[in-house]
């Protein structure tokens, strides 16, 4: 009996140590890094909180996402395939001057505000809010054509796509653009506001009616706008108008509008600048105060 023992400890030994020494390298193991899908529910591993020290990467992708968005550019933290954490997502949404097909035009959508700080390696890595680090995901879709009839369903669009394509926080999703694009941020919170945290219109292309600021106002839906009082192509009025109707009906945060008196058209250089800050905040630390309860 007691020889039977000793054989059976001799051979359950070696597995247990087997085992225990084994790493489980799958889907989600940092040895094994998760892809751009973002199917497999995330786990913790090591790298999650590893702080963003280098640029994002930022390039352009060829797809269509619906009839009137056949690319965008993607700019993703520098780590991420080797986390398994999800992050903010910001759409921004280009100016009419950079409308395009999404393949052959699609490097005009890297040539002006955020993406534009990507490409030249100026848009920081890692933002530090309430003693938390966070790095966005930022998505800059091509529209092809300025079509009033579906501006709310493009955006909304670009965001289920990029929610089914990245590890997303779907509480931390942020929308802005510049002129057309402005317009584009508007009139989307305008039909879609309780999927988003926080809006940012620069020099929006849009003027507001009744119903899409009270949407607006309903949601609780932070708003920083920004104008320059002396713009000849999209009237200043346009925010002015936005910002006082929504703050008329007394939302529980104020919408904030930042209204410089000179610049002519061009609001987005200052207002995306990281350097830009008003109560020791910019655009992106603004944002990432706020979440969106699902």
């Amino acid at each position: 009996m007691k020889n039977a023992i000793k054989v059976l400890l001799v051979l359950i030994v070696p597995v247990m140590v087997a085992t225990s020494c084994k790493k489980d390298v799958s889907e989600n193991d940092p040895g094994k890094p998760t892809g751009g899908s973002g199917t497999k529910p995330p786990v913790e591993n090591a790298y999650n909180n590893v702080v963003e020290t280098k640029p994002p990467v930022q390039k352009g992708i060829t797809i269509n996402v619906n009839g009137n968005i056949g690319g965008y550019q993607q700019a993703l933290p520098a780590l991420y395939d080797s986390t398994t954490k999800r992050y903010p997502l910001l759409v921004f949404i280009h100016g009419i001057g950079e409308l395009g097909d999404g393949s052959t035009q699609l490097y005009n959508a890297a040539n002006v505000g955020v993406a534009r700080l990507i490409k030249d390696k100026k848009f920081p890595p890692n933002f530090v809010v309430n003693s938390k680090n966070f790095s966005f995901i930022v998505i800059s879709p091509q529209i092809k054509k300025w079509d009033y009839t579906t501006v709310a369903k493009d955006v909304n669009d670009m965001i289920t796509f990029a929610i089914n394509k990245y590890r997303i926080d779907t509480t931390r999703i942020y929308v802005s653009g510049l002129s057309m694009g402005g317009g584009y941020t508007w009139d989307y919170a305008g039909t879609y506001a309780s999927r988003i945290a926080a809006i940012a219109p620069i020099c929006g292309a849009s003027g507001p009616n009744d119903s899409k600021v009270k949407t607006i106002a309903n949601a609780k839906l932070p708003v920083w706008a920004f104008h320059n009082d002396d713009d000849g192509t999209v009237a200043s009025s346009n925010s002015k108008n936005w910002v006082s109707k929504i703050n008329a009906l007394n939302p529980p945060t104020k919408a904030r509008l930042t209204l410089w008196p000179t610049g002519g058209h061009d609001a987005w250089t200052k207002a995306t600048s990281p350097a830009y800050k008003e109560n020791n905040m910019n655009m992106y630390e603004w944002m990432l105060q706020y979440t969106r309860i699902k």
